[in-house]
């Protein structure tokens, strides 16, 4: 196993390196320049000099490059250009909301959609089958910004149960405060990916239904819940458990617009406030460290699937 992870970890570094470069790269991509940003419209141009040789525009790209890419890998993203404070800093301070948010709102679609997703392959074609795949469809087509709206106006408005504003209490400082303020949006999050768990995981379920090891643990008279729990759901889990980390690394990756219609202090909402400030260290921060999310989470699920399937060879 050791081997299988030593392996993967060097296969993620051209990966890395590749998406890195165009991460930096972005920075001659995208409209404007970070020196108009921090001098303002009306600099002189002995300003613009100045700003360009200090933060090292004047260099060739490559070493330009280069000195990005040594500062990062030590931590080191530079200073936002409208906050004047270091990036990892300011990335730090959002990780924790972000990190509750994504777990809670994943936690909720699992509740949500697992239960539907087994009744719905025990029960093909029935009305049972057919009234929790309409349940599946209108999760996938609400629009979260419009479910979130509405839970505000229901919950907030009107029951005045829970804050129409989050913002981030840990749960480890107080369990309900945490609860409160983080239910609305995880439960927006929670509803749309229900649908997807529920789709993914009734369309695996009823493929292991009509495998042949199946037929053979009934007709030897194995109770059906050991049939379904311990063998069917085990071989259903691993195209499942693919999409459920997806879903965690989107998440903890930010939700922009559950973050804005919450006010949600979350990494999303850093991410779309340095993009309209045009604060180019932040939104190369932000994105990178998006970037380590899916690699260490698609990492956390290939090393997942030798606990679910022994059979997979990791030789």
């Amino acid at each position: 196993m050791m081997g299988f992870i030593l392996r993967r970890l060097l296969q993620l570094l051209p990966v890395l390196l590749i998406a890195s470069t165009g991460i930096w790269a972005m920075i001659y991509a995208v409209p404007g320049n970070p020196v108009a940003a921090m001098v303002g419209e009306n600099a002189t141009p002995e300003q613009v000099q100045a700003v360009t040789v200090r933060l090292g525009l004047d260099r060739p790209v490559h070493v330009q490059y280069w000195s990005w890419l040594t500062h990062a890998l030590s931590g080191d993203f530079g200073l936002s250009i409208q906050n004047r404070e270091p990036v990892i800093a300011l990335i730090a301070q959002r990780i924790p909301a972000t990190l509750q948010l994504g777990l809670a709102a994943t936690l909720f679609g699992l509740l949500l959609g697992v239960p539907v997703a087994v009744i719905s392959a025990l029960k093909p074609n029935s009305w049972i089958d057919r009234l929790l795949s309409a349940w599946s469809a209108l999760a996938l087509g609400l629009p979260t910004f419009w479910l979130g709206i509405l839970l505000i106006l229901l919950f907030a408005v009107q029951l005045q149960w829970l804050p129409s504003a989050s913002t981030y209490v840990s749960v480890l400082e107080s369990p309900w405060q945490a609860l409160r303020n983080t239910l609305l949006p995880a439960l927006t999050l929670g509803v749309y990916v229900s649908g997807i768990f529920a789709r993914f995981l009734r369309a695996s379920l009823l493929g292991e239904l009509k495998a042949d090891y199946v037929r053979t643990a009934r007709s030897k008279g194995l109770p059906e819940r050991d049939v379904i729990g311990r063998h069917v759901m085990r071989n259903a889990l691993l195209p499942f458990v693919t999409i459920v980390g997806l879903m965690m690394a989107t998440f903890i990756g930010g939700t922009v617009v559950t973050e804005a219609v919450f006010t949600y202090p979350g990494l999303g909402r850093l991410l779309i406030q340095a993009i309209s400030t045009r604060d180019y260290p932040l939104i190369q921060g932000c994105i990178l460290f998006i970037l380590l999310v899916f690699v260490m989470i698609n990492l956390a699920v290939d090393i997942l699937y030798a606990y679910i399937d022994p059979r997979i060879d990791y030789g």
